[in-house]
């Protein structure tokens, strides 16, 4: 026993002394496997990222050579009305698209998650839209909700009420694209919360409704707390999905109308495309960047008090 642990302490001071060339070939050999996902991660990702932050600090058309300006495109972003709209109207979007999807995703999981027949045929009519292109969808919702022949319109005549303008009226135009949006994140939402509610041991469930928990009780006190590790991550991919909204809005309204749906990422392509001021849209993308950063990392510190691991 004694000449076993010996031999056991000499093999682990050998591998603590590994040889240089030794750790060499270990560190060479990881860093082959690693190359194929590091490549793209660098020629895609952050040399962008490093030439999007060299280009804010300069005045540049895309025709003529920058002309450097230092922090003057963040200075004045600060201060223009319009790049505060774009954040305003950002927010109100985020306001109505994350409850909206994750209300719809939770009801569409827990009435997936009972035994049902063609369950599995709607999880995949429900996932479909998720991997329908956003101009499909948003060229789809755009027609649904015109305001002359849209379904939506012609169904609530049906019943008397006199539809709204949808996407040509400046109060309905961020409506319109939440509620297309949701529609479309409907079904990731729903899978991600009904992996989650799989997770949850049945016993529990059980017990309580031996204990005479109502059905309310139980869904309060058992599934919102073991269902918060996958509340959270959808919680914070829906943010940063929410900060970074463009697709939709471009098709549907191009951040009309009256500026009404012009968003942050909206704002970045016209500044870069039809005005022509390349490094101001740098130095916003880079504000954009900072404000999904910190809101990313006040969830990850608030999470500590209300996701449950256990």
């Amino acid at each position: 026993m004694a000449t076993l642990t010996r031999e056991r302490a000499r093999t682990a001071a050998g591998q603590r002394l590994r040889p240089p060339r030794r750790r060499l070939r270990y560190a060479a050999t990881v860093a082959v496997f690693l190359l194929p996902s590091f490549i793209p991660l660098l020629l895609f990702t952050l040399i962008p990222m490093a030439g999007s932050l060299w280009v804010s600090l300069h005045d540049w058309d895309l025709l003529q050579p920058m002309r450097w300006v230092g922090l003057d495109n963040y200075t004045d972003l600060l201060g223009d009305p319009e790049t505060r709209a774009a954040f305003l109207h950002t927010l109100y979007f985020i306001a109505g698209y994350l409850p909206l999807v994750y209300a719809g995703g939770l009801g569409l999981a827990m009435l997936l998650n009972r035994a049902m027949a063609g369950r599995n045929l709607f999880r995949a009519i429900y996932f479909l839209p998720v991997i329908t292109s956003w101009v499909v969808v948003a060229l789809m919702w755009k027609w649904l909700l015109n305001p002359a022949s849209g379904i939506v319109n012609w169904a609530l005549g049906l019943v008397g009420i006199d539809g709204p303008g949808w996407w040509t009226d400046p109060n309905w135009a961020m409506p319109s694209i939440i509620l297309a949006s949701a529609w479309k994140d409907l079904g990731f939402v729903m899978i991600i919360l009904l992996a989650g509610l799989q997770a949850i041991p049945r016993e529990y469930h059980e017990a309580a409704r031996v204990d005479g928990a109502s059905p309310w009780q139980r869904f309060r006190r058992i599934t919102l707390p073991l269902l918060s590790p996958s509340t959270f991550f959808v919680v914070v991919i829906s943010l940063i999905n929410g900060f970074q909204v463009f697709d939709q809005v471009h098709v549907m309204t191009s951040g009309g109308p009256g500026g009404a749906t012009e968003v942050a990422v909206e704002e970045v392509y016209k500044m870069t495309f039809q005005y022509g001021r390349a490094g101001a849209a740098s130095a916003l993308s880079w504000l954009l960047f900072v404000v999904v950063l910190i809101v990313t990392l006040v969830q990850v510190r608030v999470q500590r008090r209300w996701v449950n691991y256990g």
